[in-house]
Parts: C-alpha cells; structure tokens; sequence
C-alpha cells in the first residue's frame, strides 16, 4: 500500500500507477470469476480502458466512463440493459479496490 496523498493522485499515473493497476486488476479477477468472462473482458478492454479514476474525498473514489459505453462494445453479443448491470458491478469493484489499495478500507 502507498502512502495515499490527494494531491499526488492529481497527476495518478506518475504516482500511483502500479497501485491503479493493481486495483483494476483485482476488480477485474473478481468480476471475471462472477460474470460472463466475454462480457468482462469485453468491458474491460472496451470501455474501461479509457475510464479515469478520480479521488472525491474522504476515502472515495469514482470512475468516469468514456461517452457511449455500449455503443464501445463490440464482438461480444449483449442486451443493453444487462451490459449497463455488469458495467456498474464492475465499476463499484473498482472503486471498492481502491478504496483498499490505498488504505481507506
């Protein structure tokens, strides 16, 4: 665990890139071990891939998604409505995964 500091998180990839990595990791293995790995791996390297991770205080964390997150997806056959469930899944994971890499959980 790294010594979480706000204001470094500003410029995240130079400083706490290993970190952020490990936590999209960790949600993806348990999101992979609970969902359709297609859809999952679909998401994760369709839409995820360009989400950006912002600290919003007081231990929390959120994602932003890229525009248009289904209309992203492509080679993996999937209702709108059960790509939105699994996407929120996976982001809760990921912010949750934060959360525990850097220490607040």
């Amino acid at each position: 665990m790294a010594d979480f500091d706000p204001e470094q998180f500003e410029d995240k990839y130079a400083n706490y890139f290993p970190e952020l990595q490990q936590a999209y990791k960790n949600a993806f293995n348990r999101m992979n071990d609970q969902y359709d790995s297609e859809l999952v791996h679909a998401i994760d390297q369709q839409v995820l891939n360009e989400s950006e991770p912002f600290y919003e205080g007081n231990g929390e964390f959120r994602i932003e998604l890229p525009d248009d997150p289904y209309g992203r997806l492509s080679g993996v056959l999937v209702d709108e409505e059960r790509f939105e469930q699994v996407l929120e899944r996976h982001v809760e994971e990921i912010e949750a995964e934060l959360q525990r890499v850097f220490g607040f959980a």
